[in-house]
């Protein structure tokens, strides 16, 4: 009677970690607002597309025996999200470069419009509600101004579920000092979100691509110290 106890006991200890399909549900959020040209916009995909296969980043995503769920979408004014790339589990190579490619082939939804970035952040809440059981779940907003439309990020928060989801953002910055100024503040004060949560910053589109590298670097081995077991390091 008492093995039984004891068996039952593991079990269900162990049944929460057992059912968690991946380490980390990572949805990454395109800005597709106004203020994004044609241009612009080619070098957000092309840039995202070729960060998600360059080395490091792919070492990133395989460097635990966990796999990484993957989603993509863009966001501009209150009705302007849609998914550019659903739930994928990353477990191969060729998953990921099949991402990457769906990125990269990608079309613009909307021709531009307002910055709404409640509405963004709550459709992300929203994405996260269907990924797959991770041990953690991160959101990452990029984009090059602040909120203009509809409620902002506070309001997001407070009304939808983001207790166990962490939120970082990469700021596109304007040549001029606009950035500095404006941007980079609201991002730290506004954005980001949960324990860990850290800001990015693209000098322009040009430099997307470097700067979502190093974001998705980042976010990748971070979890993996933290599911790293108690006493190992890097």
């Amino acid at each position: 009677m008492i093995c039984r106890a004891l068996a039952l006991g593991l079990a269900v200890l162990a049944g929460p970690a057992a059912a968690e399909q991946c380490r980390l549900a990572l949805a990454l959020a395109l800005d597709i607002s106004v203020s994004v040209d044609e241009a612009e916009d080619i070098l957000q995909r092309q840039g995202l597309a070729a960060a998600l296969i360059a080395p490091e980043v792919q070492e990133a995503f395989f460097s635990s025996p966990l796999p990484v769920a993957l989603a993509v979408y863009e966001w501009s004014g209150r009705t302007a999200q849609h998914l550019i790339l659903d739930w994928t589990m990353i477990e191969t190579e060729a998953d990921l470069l099949l991402a990457a490619t769906t990125v990269q082939q990608s079309i613009r939804s909307d021709s531009g419009s307002a910055t709404a970035m409640g509405h963004a952040l709550a459709f992300g809440a929203s994405l996260m509600q269907q990924a797959p059981r991770c041990l953690f779940q991160t959101i990452d907003l990029s984009g090059d101004g602040t909120n203009n439309d509809g409620y902002g990020p506070d309001l997001a928060y407070k009304h939808f579920p983001f207790e166990n989801t962490v939120v970082n953002g990469l700021v596109i910055n304007a040549a001029d000092f606009e950035g500095e100024l404006f941007l980079i503040p609201f991002f730290e004060n506004n954005v980001l979100h949960g324990p860990g949560a850290f800001l990015e910053i693209a000098q322009g589109f040009e430099d997307f691509e470097r700067a979502m590298r190093r974001k998705l670097e980042r976010e990748l081995k971070g979890v993996e110290l933290s599911t790293a077991a108690p006493g190992t390091s890097e």
